[in-house]
């Protein structure tokens, strides 16, 4: 793997309450997830202590965790490094949100609930308004969407699970913000409400499992468009 020096975020400013080590790991998943530091980038445990001033066991502590989740790579005698997406944790993790997301919107479509419709398509509307050049923004409002749904159909537990094993596809999916319409995504989200309205659990079950499975479509050409960031296969 190519080492590739880059700093992490200036001086974090951790909550001298909590507990650091949970903040570190936190922050640094976050980086990683959205490519703010890149794949193959070596992470340094006395610079990140540094600038967090801290010891650098709270750091260990995130790297070995983090390394558990599979984004970082501990190296012996070489060094810790985020790691490269894997394909395929990626198609697992599409594999396990679908089985679970598919079943929710079923559940959300046999039952009316007029208030969570307007609250989706309060949400859908602040999606629409987005502008394309703050992914971020809008990533928050698509997790803000899904997990919408998993509470009113009381699957928290369910969206937790979720929310464990999609890391890979968020680093995805981050990416292909920066390459496919924002206002793709709102449309599939918006096909998904209206099934659930019309009280149509197999067309809102229809509807997410294509929501989902577009990664299928779109990974091959962002993994084309940046090789370097994910593994090779074999």
């Amino acid at each position: 793997m190519e080492r590739q020096e880059a700093e992490p975020a200036p001086l974090w400013p951790l909550d001298p309450i909590a507990p650091v080590g949970p903040q570190i790991h936190a922050l640094l998943r976050q980086q990683i997830i959205r490519s703010e530091l890149l794949p193959g980038t070596a992470l340094s445990e006395a610079e990140i202590a540094r600038r967090c001033s801290t010891s650098r066991q709270p750091v260990r502590e995130a790297f070995i965790k983090l390394a558990e989740e599979g984004l970082l790579e501990v190296r012996p005698q070489r060094g810790t490094f985020v790691r490269k997406i894997n394909k395929a944790a990626v198609l697992d993790a599409r594999f396990v949100r679908e089985a679970i997301e598919a079943e929710i919107v079923r559940e959300l479509a046999g039952k009316s609930n007029k208030d969570l419709i307007v609250r989706l398509r309060r949400q859908l509307a602040e999606q629409a308004a987005t502008p394309n050049d703050r992914p971020d923004d809008f990533m928050r409002l698509d997790e803000e969407f899904h997990r919408t749904l998993a509470d009113a159909a009381g699957r928290l537990y369910g969206w937790k699970v979720i929310e464990d094993v999609k890391i890979h596809m968020d680093r995805v999916r981050h990416l292909s913000l920066r390459t496919f319409p924002q206002d793709k995504l709102v449309q599939q989200h918006t096909a998904i409400v209206d099934a659930v309205e019309r009280a149509s659990p197999q067309e809102a079950e229809a509807a997410m499992r294509r929501h989902l499975r577009a990664i299928l479509d779109d990974l091959p050409p962002i993994a084309a468009q940046y090789p370097s960031y994910f593994t090779s296969p074999g």
